[in-house]
């Protein structure tokens, strides 16, 4: 599978990033797309297609995967204490817990049916449901990174 779909999804949520977030960096692979700004890459955002109960998904939000759990959980933590901010955006779509498969790893997703893979519309509306969540999300993660550097 090419990963063009991924790309597409890329393209679209390039152009809606805030600059005050800084550079989107990303990597495209072939069942998925992975981004993040500046440094912080084990704290990312993911639309991803995987095995979920038996069928190909899509999944969709954010991810902490360092290599430490309480790193991990401490993001999670972060995101927890701004929930109503977030949560009135994201909705009950949205999944706090373990990352599928991988116990150390937290995640703030949602998971839908795959897409098709040829449909520039589902790419355009994976990037929108992504855009919602990295507006959601990285203002409190940053506000609470910041408060963490200064305690």
């Amino acid at each position: 599978m090419e990963p063009i779909f991924f790309e597409q999804v890329l393209d679209a949520l390039a152009g809606s990033m805030p600059a005050a977030f800084g550079r989107l960096r990303s990597s495209v692979h072939r069942g998925g797309l992975k981004v993040w700004f500046d440094d912080v890459d084990r704290e990312h955002y993911e639309s991803q297609l995987f095995r979920h109960e038996g069928e190909v998904a899509l999944e969709i939000g954010f991810h902490a995967e360092h290599p430490k759990a309480p790193l991990n959980q401490a993001a999670i933590e972060r995101l927890a204490d701004a929930e109503p901010t977030w949560r009135a955006v994201l909705g009950p779509e949205a999944v706090v817990g373990e990352f599928f498969g991988r116990p150390n790893w937290r995640r703030v997703s949602e998971v839908w049916p795959a897409p098709d893979l040829g449909d520039l519309d589902a790419a355009i509306e994976v990037a929108d449901r992504l855009t919602d969540y990295i507006t959601a999300l990285e203002p409190c993660l940053r506000t609470n990174r910041a408060a963490s550097r200064r305690s």
